[in-house]
């Protein structure tokens, strides 16, 4: 019992709970005991029941499901300074404690060292659980074990920790109904640290000619997480997969299948469908079904293996429709958790965005069309190469050099051979409103007379190996050795090296491609280092692997951040990356080759990158192996941020695992093209709404597969009815020629003849948007009109951004082609409507009704009334 005593128990029974309202509860395994003078119910027994438990007079209270200790507070009345947090748990004061610490601290300009607390004693109580003020717990029999309800901020769920056998459950608070479980299975285990090898006993692993030492013995963990109410989970990057589904690994029905591993490699032509890990690892599963979405997400960068299990796996999963059950195993680390639950999936990705970070903001340039290839071999190469893109009157934005440009793989520095005057060819390519990218890669050439490796070598500051010597490893240079980017003293040293006083011959318009960071290590066990190296803190390589290259693309972006003292928004993409490697830049999904299987499976790949919160990611168009034909060329096209159908579609059961087709933003769909010499392509269109083929403006309706032609120069795509697009029409050679250019807005009107839309714009350069700096408007149209309202916030007007950029055309799909002018307010100018043209392309011949040249300035509040 509470007070540490004991009693027999005389018996195990039945009692009925009689309520007011009639109702009789039966609590069963009930134990009778007589010596105990009171018997008090455990609430958690009645809540079982579909009962709340409802406490008043400064006692415990029911608030949207969820018990809240009205009675707790923690503050400070022994001074003037006095401070009063009400509390939900008692959990909760070192929370509030510490933001009390440094309100004290701030205002006396002093440092608190010691603070003075009531004694407390914890026997009347369970520990961390939020009790009924003036019901004393010493007397009552726990048979149950303690259950512990959390919900401080969330007010929909509740968290229920059982201890033994400890186990997890997130509830709707309402209905109880499961959402996640962590342990329900009782598969929680792991390997304890040891300090010392028991007698006759070895830690050393041998992998072909490597040998693990294994100095801190076995470190392995592994536990079940269970998705309730899921048709299907996804993420868990990176693999190449042609389902954007993650498929059962194990159970009835699954043939020679691995766990999904995570686990950053350096994957030569990787197989386009398949569970091993490839570049990056995100260990975060999404799951949705039409009644629930959650997601988990386990913050550790060793490697894992995660099973999921097909139905039947066990007798229990028989039982229970709408679940899937999930099996996380790990080398090593700790166990370090997240549960997201949400009412639809976006607020599962809001929450796990929260945790990791948001995506930083791109420069415009970095989000048009990027070439490279491997390699360009010279200046005149670079020119040429430049000069047929305006030849052909094919824009692009930047030019990128891998390997070859450097002196003997030395990174940071030229082949002044081949590239004599870098500064000069990065000019003449900004002349034309172009960047340029080079590649830097995290191997460092040992040789003597390299200043980074001198630099790194006499400071200490590369990886050691098992014995303590400075890891040297093979790379492209040769003989290698890596920085160590856990330490953040080499972070802020390796980002002092992007400064135009070290990169000799870099300029303001030249950004950083990070390759092989995985690490890759080409003599090294499965071609990276080994899992007893040492970093910073005698802290293990097995531990933080698969973060390596998070600290690698950290250390990069902070390096050209301080080159552009803070102003210039940095763009560097990274091969490898781990959870919270948005906050930092874009990543790309690697070597694949020029086939249309790897086509294919770039889009579920990409579309879980978005899912996991890179959503600034990309393929290699047309592969990095092999040549591409030129089908395979023509049916892709660069696009921005891409989503899952069933991300806009939650309840459509027919988008789960679509991952052929995909929304770019919540207007666009896009219809991928597979085949070589594929002529027709079936279309499932989402939604009970119509859609418009942007290349004719024709409709289509929604929850219906469409059949339709394709050619090798169009690709199925549809803007979603009751949307507004805008859109700049105008073709230049590269996006930064296009800042001053006009808008067309696409209005696709629904079944109440109304769309809205919205517009962000800023200089795509700086970081003055965080001040201010930029227009963000929202177009509505209804009732025939077309309206435009500032949504900017006013709290953030530091700066301001301007542009003269005015509404050019205006195209309405879905309105009758009676309408003939439109009255523009204020002015009371009057504009011709008539049949134009959809698109601006050659051979073009669609068209709708459109408002010519109203324009409206996208600075400016207006209407348009279509008369």
């Amino acid at each position: 019992m509470g007070n540490g005593a004991s009693a027999s128990i005389h018996g195990v029974g039945i009692v009925d709970m009689k309520f007011t309202l009639g109702r009789i509860v039966q609590l069963r395994n009930v134990q009778h005991v007589p010596a105990i003078k009171k018997n008090l119910t455990i609430g958690s027994l009645v809540c079982r029941e579909g009962f709340k438990l409802v406490f008043k007079s400064n006692k415990v209270v029911t608030k949207y499901g969820l018990f809240v200790g009205k009675g707790y507070e923690c503050g400070d009345d022994s001074t003037r300074y006095c401070y009063v947090y009400p509390l939900n748990t008692k959990d909760e004061v070192l929370h509030y404690f510490k933001i009390y610490k440094a309100k004290i601290e701030n205002q006396l300009q002093k440092k608190i060292k010691r603070v003075r607390t009531w004694y407390c004693s914890l026997e009347d109580d369970c520990l961390f659980t939020p009790v009924e003020q003036g019901c004393r717990m010493e007397n009552c029999t726990l048979t149950d074990l303690v259950n512990v309800m959390l919900g401080t901020r969330v007010t929909n769920v509740v968290l229920i920790l059982l201890h033994d056998p400890f186990e997890l459950t997130v509830r709707r608070a309402g209905s109880g109904d499961p959402v996640l479980s962590f342990n329900s299975h009782g598969l929680f285990d792991f390997e304890p640290l040891q300090e010392s090898k028991p007698e006759g006993d070895t830690w050393e692993e041998q992998f072909r000619s490597h040998t693990d030492t294994r100095p801190r013995g076995p470190q392995s963990i592994t536990f079940d997480v269970s998705f309730y109410g899921a048709d299907f989970v996804y993420g868990l990057p990176e693999h190449g997969s042609t389902s954007l589904a993650l498929r059962p690994t194990r159970g009835p029905g699954v043939e020679e299948s691995e766990p999904y591993r995570l686990f950053n490699l350096d994957v030569f032509e990787y197989l386009h469908d398949s569970p091993f890990g490839l570049y990056g690892s995100i260990p975060f599963m999404i799951a949705h079904g039409a009644s629930a979405s959650s997601g988990f997400f386990w913050l550790n960068a060793a490697e894992m293996q995660i099973d999921v299990l097909a139905p039947g796996w066990d007798s229990a999963a028989l039982m229970e429709n709408g679940r899937i059950d999930t099996l996380w195993m790990a080398e090593a680390g700790v166990v370090d958790a997240f549960f997201f639950v949400g009412s639809e999936p976006k607020d599962v990705i809001k929450q796990y965005i929260s945790v990791t970070g948001t995506p930083s903001m791109p420069q415009q340039f970095a989000v048009a069309y990027h070439q490279c290839r491997w390699n360009y071999r010279d200046e005149e190469d670079v020119a040429g190469v430049d000069a047929g893109f305006d030849e052909h009157d094919i824009p692009y934005d930047v030019l990128w050099l891998d390997i070859e440009h450097t002196d003997g793989k030395r990174y940071f520095t030229w082949d002044r051979s081949t590239f004599p005057d870098p500064e000069e060819m990065q000019r003449k390519i900004a002349d034309k409103g172009r960047k340029m990218v080079t590649i830097v890669d995290p191997h460092m050439k040992r040789d003597s007379g390299y200043h980074i490796h001198e630099e790194a070598t006499a400071k200490g500051y590369y990886v050691k190996d098992a014995s303590g010597k400075d890891y040297d490893g093979w790379c492209w240079p040769g003989s290698s050795s890596y920085p160590d980017m856990l330490n953040p003293e080499i972070r802020d040293w390796w980002a002092d090296k992007f400064s135009y006083q070290n990169y000799k011959g870099s300029t303001p318009t030249l950004y950083i491609w990070n390759d092989m960071n995985e690490p890759s290590v080409f003599n090294g066990p499965e071609v990276t280092m080994p899992r007893d190296a040492l970093h910073n803190g005698d802290v293990e390589h097995r531990e933080l692997h698969n973060a390596y290259g998070y600290y690698f693309h950290m250390a990069t972006s902070d390096g050209l951040l301080k080159r552009g003292e803070g102003k210039d928004r940095p763009f560097v993409l990274s091969r490898a990356f781990f959870a919270g490697s948005q906050r930092y830049g874009a990543v790309w999904t690697g070597d694949n080759t020029a086939d249309w299987d790897h086509l294919k499976s770039s889009i579920p790949m990409v579309l879980t990158l978005g899912l996991t919160g890179m959503t600034f990611s990309g393929a290699d168009v047309g592969g990095f192996f092999g040549n591409p034909e030129p089908d395979l060329l023509a049916s892709v096209t660069g696009v921005p941020v891409m989503r899952p159908l069933w991300l806009e579609f939650p309840d459509d059961k027919e988008t789960y695992n679509n991952g052929e087709a995909f929304m770019v933003g919540p207007s666009i769909l896009a219809q991928g093209i597979y085949e070589e010499g594929q002529k027709s392509v079936s279309v499932y269109l989402p939604g009970t709404e119509l859609w418009y083929d942007l290349r004719n403006g024709s409709p289509y309706k929604g929850s219906v597969s469409h059949k339709l032609q394709v050619s090798e120069d169009s690709i199925p795509s549809f803007q979603r009815s009751g949307t507004i697009v805008p859109r700049k029409d105008r073709f230049r050679r590269s996006s930064t020629q296009m800042v001053n250019d006009p808008y067309t807005l696409v209005i696709a009107l629904n079944s109440s003849g109304s769309a809205e839309g919205e517009l962000y714009v800023d200089d795509g350069k700086t970081y003055d948007y965080q001040q201010g700096a930029f227009i963000h408007r929202r177009f509505v149209f209804a009732d025939n009109k077309l309206t435009s309202i500032n949504i900017a916030p006013d709290s953030l007007g530091k700066k301001v951004y301007s542009t003269e950029c005015v509404i050019e055309r205006i195209i309405v799909l879905g309105l009758s082609s009676g309408a003939k002018k439109a009255i523009i307010e204020p002015g009371n100018q009057e504009v011709e409507i008539d049949l134009g043209p959809i698109s601006l392309r050659s051979g073009s011949k669609s068209v709708a009704p459109t408002v010519r040249r109203p324009n409206v300035r996208v600075v400016d509040d207006w209407t348009i009334r279509i008369a």
